[in-house]
C-alpha cells in the first residue's frame, strides 16, 4: 500500500500534546475525523490500485481497457437516463452527419 505523507498527531504521552478545546472547537473530535479521512484515504489510494491491476489483466487478455470503463459508467447510470443520453448522442450524430 502507497504511504500516506502526513504529520503525526500528538500521541498525549506529555501534557502539552494533548488536544484541547479552542474557541469552539474539540480538538479531539476534529483529531478523529481527520484520522478516519486519512484511513478512507489510504483504503482508496489501495483500491485505485487494485483496480488499476485488474484493468492490466483485462488489457493483456485483449480487452479495450477505455470500453470497459465506458460501460462501467452506464451501468451506474439510472436506465431513463442512459436512454436519453444514448438519444441525444445519436440525434448529434445524425446532425453532424456521421450516421
Amino acid at each position: 500500500m502507497n504511504e500516506v505523507n502526513v504529520a503525526a498527531f500528538p500521541t498525549g504521552e506529555n501534557k502539552e500534546d494533548e488536544t484541547k478545546e479552542v474557541e469552539g472547537v474539540a480538538g479531539a473530535r476534529l483529531k478523529s475525523f481527520i484520522e478516519r479521512v486519512e484511513r478512507l484515504e489510504e483504503e482508496k489510494s489501495a483500491l485505485a490500485e487494485d483496480i488499476k491491476e485488474v484493468m492490466g489483466e483485462a488489457k493483456s487478455v485483449g480487452f479495450d481497457v477505455k470500453t470497459i470503463r465506458k460501460i462501467i459508467r452506464l451501468r451506474k447510470m439510472d436506465e431513463e437516463k442512459r436512454r436519453e443520453e444514448e438519444d441525444l448522442f445519436d440525434i448529434y450524430k445524425a446532425a453532424l452527419g456521421m450516421e
